[in-house]
């Protein structure tokens, strides 16, 4: 069995590398991995493949720098005709990018049966570009593999045939798990640790917060007010740092650092006290290392993170991050166990492709 893995951003590099781990142990099957080039991030080097223990991508396209509409046609364009020349059993797509539509559209049309990992998901909010990707991609796929039940039950009630649906974990939690233990933390995250026992690890880069001046505004004036209680520590691509200079907005008293690599990431939320993101993928990871969060967002797919306390839902309000700050010491927090699988979730996946193809 071929498998074409279609990519666009590091997250989904990571978490489909704990799929490619996996069929390493499996003679039959062979996988062929395409990189749109959707996200350009300058810490996915060769040494980033090579740390990461991600196998480099087969295939390297060029299509970021693109709004949504011209870089999905592009991508349609440069993914046919590797298809067609590949002619791989199966197109496996992660998440809910551009990348992920387009390695959907294309094998759908070329009658290539789609697997979709992380499917299911939904924020109810179709002003979301990721939301109408992945209910795009969901209605196009053969194989529905879902994270919990929550992710089940959105497919069913949009009327999916209980067939295709298989509720299998999340593949993030096998890679946090993996990395865990295989990755060391650079020597001044380590120092930064070692200064500070007491943090907030912050993340911000969602288009919603970082393309609106009022709401980027908002965000950081309660990170200032924040910080003057407690050390906030924030990893901050140069786009947003962009935007802070663009629109005037003050930084000071924040901890500005450049993006940092998956090791440092997992170690900070290991040892902050508070985590507080406009990330999806962060909502889980702090839940993994049973960290309290704050999502700067209205909504959230993750909405188990919600139960008992573990996530609180703020936006971009400057008097409802504080005080959902203020309430966190405070709050009893749940983590209920095995919320998002076993950390097996490849090996599901790969056996039921498996089963399927004989």
């Amino acid at each position: 069995m071929k498998i074409m893995t279609v990519l666009g951003a590091r997250p989904q590099f990571i978490k489909a590398a704990a799929f490619s781990r996996q069929i390493k142990s499996s003679p039959n099957v062979s996988e062929i991995l395409v990189h749109t080039g959707q996200h350009f991030d300058a810490n996915m080097s060769d040494v980033f493949f090579k740390e990461m223990s991600i196998p480099e991508p087969n295939y390297r396209l060029e299509t970021g720098g693109l709004n949504h509409g011209a870089m999905t046609g592009k991508m349609l364009m440069e993914l046919e005709p590797l298809v067609l020349k590949e002619k791989p059993d199966v197109m496996m797509v992660y998440g809910d990018t551009n990348s992920t539509l387009a390695g959907a559209l294309v094998a759908a049309k070329l009658h290539i049966p789609v697997a979709h990992v992380e499917a299911g998901l939904r924020s109810f909010n179709r002003h979301m570009p990721e939301e109408i990707n992945r209910i795009l991609t969901d209605h196009v796929s053969d194989w529905l593999f879902c994270p919990t039940e929550t992710a089940v039950q959105n497919l069913k009630h949009d009327g999916v045939e209980e067939n295709k649906i298989h509720q299998v974990g999340d593949i993030m939690f096998d890679a946090a798990l993996f990395y865990k233990e295989h990755l060391r933390p650079s020597p001044e995250t380590h120092s930064f640790c070692a200064q500070h026992s007491d943090f907030v690890l912050c993340t911000i880069h969602r288009a919603e917060n970082t393309d609106d001046p009022q709401k980027l505004q908002s965000i950081f004036s309660a990170l200032q007010k924040i910080s003057q209680n407690k050390k906030v520590l924030l990893p901050l691509h140069p786009r947003t740092r962009n935007k802070l200079k663009d629109h005037g907005i003050a930084s000071d008293g924040i901890h500005i650092v450049e993006p940092l690599p998956y090791g440092d990431i997992l170690y900070l939320l290991s040892k902050a006290s508070l985590v507080m993101t406009d990330s999806g993928g962060m909502q889980k990871e702090a839940y993994f290392f049973s960290q309290p969060c704050i999502t700067l967002r209205e909504q959230t797919e993750w909405v188990e993170t919600l139960e008992g306390g573990a996530n609180q839902l703020v936006g971009s309000s400057k008097e409802k991050i504080v005080t959902a700050y203020n309430n966190a010491a405070s709050n009893k927090v749940s983590f209920k166990k095995h919320l998002y699988g076993d950390g097996q979730t490849a090996q599901k996946i790969l056996d039921i492709l498996e089963h399927s193809k004989q």
